[in-house]
């Protein structure tokens, strides 16, 4: 499978969002957290931005939700425009359902875990999914430093992958930058989230460049790929 960078505009100046999407040309996705001060200690923004960034960038935008009730909201994003909408496992009363709502709305159904759940309760879940986010930071809050005892848990997701022959992207957010995202991939992740490792550059695109080349090289020389 095809790496993917999708930079988070969580770390991009708010004041400036249409031209910080088009500063991340070549990117795959735009990724948007979504944060409401209850299920994280933090408040980002809401439907009408996605609904403006859809306007603003050709980009396809790929919400993560880490909010209580995705239940009930996650189907107004796929709505507003997002190309794929991700809720928390740990928030969701309905999993199976919600995903098929989301597909149903027209987008790409993804459920995050954060970093103390386990990946194991959920196999059975998985082929209602098209993506699976592994938190490699504790959800709220960008700019963290990379938890590297998520990189078995992220191997484990991609064995279990693997084994039901899912065409399932695996994305990690959190602390990916170019001196963490090739062990994220040697790991077993197609689809990597970078805000600060992106945004915080001179240069935003050549930094979209420079991870998916990163990356690239790692998941061609990982065991989990061959045969891909």
């Amino acid at each position: 499978m095809a790496v993917q960078i999708n930079p988070s505009i969580l770390s991009a100046d708010f004041a400036r969002l249409a031209d910080e999407a088009q500063a991340v040309k070549g990117a795959d996705w735009l990724h948007v957290d979504v944060m409401d001060n209850h299920f994280v200690p933090n408040l980002t923004l809401g439907v009408p931005i996605v609904e403006s960034l859809r306007k603003a960038t050709d980009i396809p935008l790929d919400c993560h939700l880490m909010i209580e009730d995705p239940d009930r909201w996650a189907p107004q994003y796929a709505e507003a425009g997002a190309g794929s909408v991700t809720f928390h496992a740990e928030a969701a009363a309905a999993p199976v359902r919600l995903a098929r709502e989301i597909r149903h709305q027209g987008a790409r159904a993804s459920m995050a875990l954060k970093p103390a759940t386990p990946i194991e309760p959920f196999e059975d879940l998985l082929p209602e999914l098209d993506m699976l986010l592994i938190m490699t930071v504790e959800p709220g809050f960008g700019g963290q430093a990379f938890l590297d005892i998520m990189l078995p848990k992220i191997r484990r997701t991609r064995e279990l992958i693997s084994r039901h022959g899912l065409q399932l992207w695996l994305q990690v957010d959190g602390g990916v930058s170019a001196t963490t995202i090739e062990r994220c991939a040697e790991a077993g992740a197609d689809v990597f989230v970078a805000g600060s490792a992106v945004y915080g550059m001179e240069d935003p695109a050549a930094a979209v460049r420079g991870l998916r080349a990163q990356a690239e090289k790692a998941t061609a020389a990982a065991p989990w790929a061959c045969g891909h």
